[in-house]
């Protein structure tokens, strides 16, 4: 393998739920040490051999919270340590809502131990407010082919009519909008954003209508949990979800944290704000590619590479 260029400036970007599927990130443990630590911690944390479920477990176990946020979160930490290890690393980071735990840890806002038990402890809250929920739980879809600010509207229209538990979640793309909400309201919502010109429809995999109103029980107890944990001023660029822009100290990420489960996850604010500081490439420091086709899409020049398995870690040294 060629020596990696590493006088580049790299921003990291870590994924969030919908991108896990089985096996993904067991190739890292073999090449790095830190990584085969991050497994141990996780094992312990969630009471389980965490090799052992990402090899085993099936798509509908990946995605129940309690499971999904700690095995992203592993997975994420471990792509960055072997990215580090080779080299390559952090200008800044930003993390697609689960993702901005890994990224809290890149930037050394918390430890990455903190990073995992703090997943472990938000999946169990926010899987809890889903069940709580019962047969209305609902999920999340995303809408493709019509304007963001056009799906805004709608949303809008739809609540001042009366229509209950619809809500934007993700600005993910100039024409991708995730929609938050409640079983009933999402197959409503298929049938008009249908009619209204949406290519698609796409229900993500994921346990429930996270980044809505929905959420407000887990974030609430979830407040206690992030008031133990320290958080530092970040040592590199990290960018929030919920505001899209820049954030400069501790104190401001922890409230961000917070706000950030009920909060849509301003995913292009956040591509333009990191663009603008002329990073030389971007690495999305996880499992799939989703991230590095928003990236695409959001038609930042800027070449963003998958790294979520070895051989993509690999293609980017020259």
């Amino acid at each position: 393998m060629a020596d990696c260029i590493t006088d580049k400036k790299y921003v990291f970007l870590f994924p969030g739920q919908g991108a896990q599927y089985t096996g993904m990130g067991l190739d890292l443990v073999d090449v790095s040490g830190e990584a085969g630590n991050l497994f141990t911690l996780a094992s312990e944390l969630i009471g389980q051999d965490a090799g052992k479920l990402l090899a085993e477990a099936d798509g509908e176990t990946l995605k129940r919270g309690g499971i999904a946020q700690p095995a992203i979160t592993l997975v994420n930490l471990a792509a960055a340590a072997v990215l580090k290890s080779r080299g390559i690393l952090p200008a800044a980071c930003a993390g697609h809502s689960l993702g901005e735990y890994a990224a809290l840890a890149a930037c050394g806002v918390i430890s990455a131990e903190d990073s995992l038990r703090l997943t472990v402890r938000r999946g169990q809250l926010m899987q809890e407010a889903v069940s709580a929920l019962g047969e209305s739980g609902g999920g999340m879809a995303a809408v493709i082919g019509i304007p963001g600010g056009e799906v805004e509207k709608a949303v809008n229209d739809w609540t001042a009519a009366g229509l209950r538990d619809l809500y934007v979640a993700n600005l993910n793309a100039p024409l991708q909008t995730v929609v938050s909400g409640a079983a009933a309201a999402l197959s409503k919502a298929e049938t008009f954003f249908k009619e209204a010109g949406a290519r698609r429809f796409i229900r993500l995999a994921v346990a429930g209508p996270f980044h809505s109103p929905l959420m407000a029980e887990a974030a609430d107890k979830f407040a206690a949990d992030l008031d133990r944990v320290s958080f530092a001023d970040p040592a590199v660029p990290f960018f929030s979800n919920v505001t899209g822009k820049r954030v400069t100290s501790g104190g401001e990420a922890r409230t961000l944290a917070m706000r950030q489960i009920c909060s849509p996850v301003r995913w292009i604010d956040q591509e333009s704000a990191i663009a603008s500081t002329a990073p030389d490439a971007a690495v999305e420091a996880g499992p799939g590619k989703v991230l590095s086709g928003l990236w695409k899409d959001a038609g930042i020049t800027i070449p963003c590479f998958p790294a979520g398995k070895l051989v993509d870690i690999e293609k980017i040294c020259w």
